[in-house]
């Protein structure tokens, strides 16, 4: 998941706790305490709807799988598969499927596309409602470099103030959560238990990349009519800030990836390959070519995107959404947030209301990277053939990925700029679902049995392709849903939580209890 989130609230146990329990301690201290904690506050299907000890039996499953659910999470880490770099797509998609049949799925189906293939299984139940799961299988690229521990070592590591943790690239950006999530199938599994809904799963390989393809998965007639029949769709999450607070949002913003491509060639001016920059003195430059095009693009302090229509249906933060968002900034820390992005200012030094409106209701034109010439050490003197930017723009409702493209390939046009190159890599629309569907009143109700005031945002400014399914034909409300915490999501040490140091956060066996009281909110959700 392409995930910009909301940067969560840092309370971090007391000293004392940390004392008193060891890491090699705490973890049987926690497992006890979760387990009184939860007999006060289980939601009502455990005490009225479920036979006597079904939560039971699967909590015991699920401590007694600890270390093999952890085991499953490390292994996946080791065996990246990466689509911008065609890196291990194949064997990526096949433990996935590999995955699937483990916790008990049947057809478990690779489903060929233009790119890399997605997966398609179901899990029949024989219950009344069924619910779709969204997963994706690939992860983004990673520098060893820049990583305190090697990103695919997976190694559990002792963080202070958090607990054991994973680290390693996809660790919470979405193996982590799935692989919970899983963990909480196979509880139930091998506790003798069935599952209170039917289940039909999709998968991609190209999340990272914008997951040009996932339409041609879920839009196959098959997987299309399995679809048909859900009651919505959701995707396993790692919902917790480090104070153990719960951030639930009502949608996602859209995104667009692509290259803006400046040559010699297309141009008809500059050189068609790299010059000795002595010539600059009577050769054009593609490289200026491309800065001068990227400034038309936005405001001259860079924030505001200037494209003519690009905005143009963008759809205002209504007076309930701001009511959300008031809400959200007495609740969340601005500085903790600040501490966090390391950054001291936001944008036009707005107020931090101002700045969460702005990070749900702005679309944006951002510049991802520059590349062009000799970027090595020390100096080239090379004049430049060509240049690109990689760049990505965000969207809200009511904004089209196709019209965005639309309009910045006119706009460059009409500024003079018809000869410079768009490479659109993948791109979708933007996602909403009503505060009042059934599957928002279920995250909510789990959260709220924890104990937990979740805050409400419309919309998270990550991005994720749940449009194929909010979207027609399906129009199916979805959510994200999951206990537990990680972070560092695309960049270098990424982590997810394993054993927690903070009673109110919850870890991997904590989270996966969360997902079967989650699977049965939703079997009498209404």
């Amino acid at each position: 998941m392409s995930d910009d989130r909301i940067n969560k609230s840092a309370e971090e146990p007391s000293v004392e706790t940390a004392e008193l329990f060891p890491p090699s301690d705490r973890r049987v201290f926690l497992q006890g305490a979760a387990a009184t904690a939860a007999a006060l506050t289980l939601p009502s299907w455990t005490r009225a709807a479920s036979p006597a000890g079904d939560l039971d039996g699967i909590r015991a499953e699920i401590d007694k799988r600890h270390d093999e659910a952890v085991k499953r999470l490390q292994d996946w880490i080791h065996e990246p598969a990466i689509a911008a770099e065609n890196r291990n797509m194949n064997e990526g998609c096949t433990h996935m499927m590999e995955l699937l049949r483990e916790a008990g799925f049947s057809g478990v189906t690779k489903v060929p596309t233009d790119g890399h293939p997605g997966v398609f299984a179901t899990l029949d139940a024989g219950a009344p409602r069924t619910y779709a799961l969204y997963f994706m299988y690939d992860v983004k690229q990673f520098d060893p470099a820049e990583w305190s521990s090697p990103p695919l070592d997976a190694a559990l590591i002792d963080r202070p103030g958090v607990g054991k943790v994973i680290v390693g690239r996809g660790a919470v950006n979405q193996k982590g959560p799935e692989a919970t999530l899983l963990a909480a199938l196979n509880a139930i599994r091998s506790a003798g238990r069935k599952l209170p809904v039917n289940l039909v799963f999709v998968a991609e390989g190209e999340e990272e990349i914008a997951s040009p393809h996932f339409h041609q998965v879920v839009h196959r007639p098959d997987i299309a009519a399995a679809l048909g029949k859900c009651n919505g769709v959701y995707m396993p999450y790692a919902s917790q800030g480090l104070g153990g607070d719960v951030t639930v949002f009502l949608g996602a913003k859209g995104v667009v990836e692509l290259e803006l491509i400046s040559s010699g060639e297309k141009w008809g001016r500059g050189p068609r390959k790299d010059l000795h920059s002595s010539n600059k003195a009577r050769v054009d430059s593609p490289a200026w070519h491309l800065v001068e095009a990227l400034a038309t693009l936005v405001s001259p302090d860079g924030n505001d995107p200037v494209v003519e229509g690009f905005a143009a249906k963008a759809r205002p933060l209504s007076d309930s959404d701001k009511k959300l968002i008031a809400d959200a900034a007495r609740r969340l820390n601005e500085a903790d947030a600040k501490k966090s992005m390391g950054v001291e200012r936001w944008i036009h030094d707005v107020s931090w209301q101002e700045s969460l409106e702005m990070l749900n209701s702005r679309p944006t034109i951002n510049i991802e990277g520059l590349v062009g010439g000799y970027t090595g050490p020390g100096g080239k003197t090379v004049l430049p053939g060509r240049a690109v930017a990689k760049i990505d723009m965000r969207l809200v409702p009511d904004m089209t990925a196709a019209e965005a493209i639309a309009a910045l390939k006119a706009h460059l046009v009409k500024k003079g700029f018809g000869d410079i190159e768009v490479k659109v890599s993948g791109g979708y629309d933007p996602t909403t679902t009503a505060a009042d569907a059934a599957i928002i009143h279920a995250e909510l109700a789990v959260y709220k049995s924890h104990g937990i005031d979740p805050i409400v945002m419309p919309r998270l400014a990550g991005s994720w392709p749940g449009c194929v399914f909010t979207g027609a034909p399906l129009h199916l409300p979805a959510g994200h849903f999951g206990l537990g915490h990680g972070n560092g999501a695309h960049a270098p040490d990424e982590y997810y939580l394993i054993e927690s140091a903070n009673p109110k956060v919850q870890g991997m066996d904590g989270a996966a209890l969360s997902h079967v009281e989650f699977l049965h909110e939703l079997a009498r959700a209404t």
